[in-house]
């Protein structure tokens, strides 16, 4: 494999046994000459990770069919849902350019422990790396960057205790929604690094998914409106 540029430099996923999801081909949402959007499914990098046995990642299973494609953002490793790809380096910076000037939205559907009181709301609060337990974040109000995320619940479970929630990060920090969610006194259900770890273990997976995203597509500037189906 060529050598990734900066925006996909191998990720950081220490002290987690790596077993990536069996590759039964490419979920492609949508494809032309400029870009390749697919839907990962949870448990697979998006990029390469550090050291031996980590090599299998979304880059390297969509190269398979389209050599030219080159990661243009990210989601976490336990995250599935659409991630956007550019082909050649001219797409990958016209992209990255749209995700900068934040003219991508996305949204996500998470299953979250509790009953959350309010239909629709915010939250507000700065993120800053833990530095001690990374990759970790947490909220920090004296050195955390600005970091908002709406969000609109779906339904509530009684039975179980549980609320699905639409999520839409405004702004792009790493495991964003997934400390907001902690933070406001609802973890997002199978979380293997937030929340508590046994109740947690009992899910086979992290309950989160980039279900929609919208961008003007980098050469026309026509709005697409792209979806994928929630696997729970």
């Amino acid at each position: 494999m060529r050598p990734l540029p900066v925006s996909g430099m191998p990720s950081s996923t220490p002290d987690v046994i790596y077993c990536p999801p069996p590759d039964e081909g490419l979920d492609v949402i949508y494809h032309d000459e400029n870009m390749v959007v697919v839907n990962k499914p949870s448990g697979l990098l998006s990029v390469p990770g550090r050291g031996a046995g980590r090599e299998d990642c979304m880059i390297s299973r969509a190269m398979s069919r389209f050599s030219d494609v080159l990661i243009v953002h990210r989601l976490d490793m336990a995250t599935s849902g659409l991630l956007v790809l550019a082909r050649g380096e001219a797409m990958q910076r016209r992209l990255s350019m749209l995700f900068q000037a934040r003219q991508v939205s996305k949204r996500y559907v998470a299953l979250v422990h509790g009953l959350m009181n309010q239909d629709v709301g915010e939250v507000n609060l700065p993120l800053i790396t833990d530095w001690p337990q990374r990759p970790k974040q947490m909220v920090c109000h004296e050195r955390g960057k600005p970091s908002l995320t709406r969000f609109k619940v779906l339904s509530r479970d009684e039975e179980t205790g549980q609320t699905r929630v639409l999520l839409e990060p405004v702004t792009g920090r790493s495991h964003q929604l997934r400390v907001h969610m902690l933070a406001s006194g609802h973890p997002i259900v199978g979380d293997p690094l937030y929340g508590d770890q046994a109740v947690q273990a009992a899910w086979p997976r992290l309950m989160l998914h980039a279900c929609e995203i919208a961008l003007p597509h980098p050469i026309t500037a026509a709005e697409l409106n792209l979806r994928c189906q929630v696997p729970f």
